[in-house]
């Protein structure tokens, strides 16, 4: 092999351009392809900026010529040469450096590589374990370094932006106490304190509180997070998450913050110039129109309550549903009574009873006069009273769901995501929207009680105090989501910063003080000695990136990914430790179970 040593690299393969015609370029890369035409040998140089064209000609040099002729696909090499413009015929429209080529002079090769399990290139047909196994060779991939790159602009404009913004990066640990965050906790065993263990961050909320009662006032880290989960496309194991806090603010000043952000990353990344301020739907109001707190706004298809149109029909189904304390709602899907046939529907109605629903009824509107799966126990009337309200007409679909609120609204919800995609109505582009009031409390439907529904440190409405402990339902949380496209792409809320309300807090929500010291004593006790107001909110990194590449997984914009499992193929872990590594850490391993 040789080496590098001597040889100067001038310029990216990627960048080389007309303007460069005439001059002497040196660059390196791998050897993405090379044709034989006789006395002619093209090779295909590629680097993370794109490829460029090297020839080599026989008759000028025929010892770089046989050189030429020993590359292969992957071989790491050095090319230094003219660089001429090529022929008209011989451009190509396909390549940004396809008007130009690098007449050789100049060949070392760097290192040799053996034929890779796939070819390294962005149309590949192979599939994603052989190549997550092969991660190092998939990543030289244009496309997935493409991600990468994108990544690396939205971590280097973040902090920009939060710099400029008065913001201090501050990193905070990555062992910690274990404290309940609604998630399971990656532990850490002590070999200092037998039968101890730290846990992973699921997220750094307690610490960047501990910040602003520290009176830093502003605060930022992109911070590695830890959650033992069940995966899926938009959910890793280990992820980044933007986070922030910030002092003597209220909800408007953090979404104003955050606006601004989001604005500046979409300009400055993706050339995009997104409109502020940014739309704001309270919770309620969501789950009214679209059945879900990460609503899909590109498309309408919005939720219509019918209830007090069927209520005294002759369909038992419809009013039981509402004598029990439910509703009975529907989306009507426009000029789709040729895609959603009955088969189609019926396929709709498994759907929907795979997520909880007892059935969907359905009026489907092709001839003259509509198909209905409830006409028999209707009468025209009030038929056409349903279909008005619904706004359907002739070639459209309507779909209905009736039973208690909380199955009708989420039901719904999902069904109007899965038709569009059907449909194929959701435009390209950016739907942004604030997820606001969130309800403070969820009750548990197996035990009854109250739980709170984003962390214990989230203030409510002033206006919801009174309710607490007389009517947990209606208390609402100064939470809030930013959405976009139907994902949720941060949370965030204000906290609570009155050691005795927060107290009340706890007890609220069923704690002992036995279980709040052992879980929060040193936050409570931080609280004794003046906090100022605040709030912030975490942003998902990768998800984020994601949605701003238009990748279908985060695996496509994180180097080294989990898969569903939690295991990494190429490395091959999780893996077993030695026994020696157990007995310091004073574990055993029961390995039969």
């Amino acid at each position: 092999m040789e080496t590098i040593r001597g040889f100067k690299r001038t310029h990216m393969c990627g960048t080389l351009r007309g303007e460069n015609v005439g001059q002497e370029v040196s660059v390196c890369g791998w050897v993405q392809r090379r044709r034989d035409l006789g006395g002619l040998i093209f090779v295909t140089v590629r680097d993370r900026s794109g490829i460029i064209q090297a020839t080599f000609n026989e008759e000028t040099n025929s010892e770089l010529f046989v050189k030429a002729a020993s590359l292969r696909s992957e071989y790491v090499v050095a090319v230094r040469g003219i660089l001429r413009a090529r022929g008209e015929g011989a451009i190509n429209r396909d390549m940004p450096t396809g008007e130009v080529e690098i007449e050789a002079c100049e060949l070392r090769i760097l290192g040799e590589a053996e034929t890779p399990p796939f070819e390294i290139v962005d149309d590949t047909k192979t599939g994603e374990e052989l190549r997550l196994k092969y991660r190092y060779l998939d990543l030289r991939r244009p496309s997935l370094q493409k991600n990468i790159f994108i990544r690396h602009e939205v971590a280097r404009v973040t902090r920009d932006y939060f710099y400029e913004n008065g913001f201090t990066e501050i990193e905070t640990p990555m062992m910690m106490k274990s404290t309940p965050e609604g998630a399971r906790d990656y532990i850490v065993p002590s070999r200092v304190h037998p039968g101890k263990f730290y846990a992973l961050p699921q997220s750094p909320q307690i610490y960047k509180q501990l910040l602003m009662l520290s009176g830093f006032d502003r605060y930022i880290q992109l911070a590695r997070c830890f959650r033992d989960e069940d995966l899926r496309a938009d959910r890793q194991p280990e992820f980044t998450q933007i986070d922030l806090e910030m002092s003597f603010v209220d909800v408007d000043d953090i979404l104003e913050m955050i606006e601004g952000y989001i604005h500046r990353l979409y300009k400055e990344v993706m050339n995009i110039d997104l409109p502020v301020p940014l739309p704001r739907l309270t919770y309620a109001d969501a789950m009214n129109r679209y059945g879900s707190d990460k609503p899909d706004t590109r498309f309408d298809m919005e939720i219509c309550d019918i209830s007090d149109v069927v209520k005294g029909c002759g369909f038992s189904v419809f009013t039981s549903a509402i004598e029990a304390g439910g509703s009975v709602r529907g989306i009507v899907a426009k000029n789709a009574a040729k895609t959603l046939t009955r088969k189609e529907i019926d396929k709709l109605t498994e759907m929907v009873r795979g997520i909880g629903a007892k059935g969907l009824a359905y009026i489907r509107w092709v001839d003259e006069k509509p198909a209905c799966s409830f006409a028999k126990f209707m009468t025209e009337d009030e038929l056409r009273a349903i279909a008005e309200r619904l706004g359907c007409e002739r070639g459209d679909v309507a779909l209905i769901v009736a039973d208690r609120d909380k199955v009708t609204l989420p039901v719904l919800g999902a069904l109007r995501n899965t038709v569009a995609k059907q449909l194929g109505i959701i435009p390209d582009g950016y739907n942004f929207l604030w997820i606001t009031e969130f309800p403070f409390f969820e009750q548990d439907d197996e035990t009854g009680e109250w739980v709170a529904m984003h962390h214990p440190f989230t203030m409510p409405l002033e206006e919801c105090l009174d309710y607490l402990e007389s009517d947990p339902g209606r208390v609402r949380a100064k939470a809030y989501d930013l959405v976009v496209n139907g994902v949720e792409l941060c949370s965030g809320s204000i906290r609570i910063s009155d050691y005795k309300l927060q107290a009340k807090m706890f007890e609220a929500l069923g704690l002992t003080k036995e279980e709040i010291e052992a879980k929060f004593g040193f936050l409570v006790d931080a609280y004794r000695f003046g906090a100022p107001p605040h709030g912030g909110v975490g942003i998902g990194l990768d998800r984020l990136t994601m949605i701003m590449c238009g990748a279908d997984s985060l695996r496509d914009v994180i180097a080294f990914p989990k898969v569903q499992n939690a295991s990494e193929l190429m490395s091959e872990c999780p893996s077993y430790v030695d026994d020696k590594q157990l007995e310091e850490l004073h574990i055993k391993v029961d390995t039969d179970k």
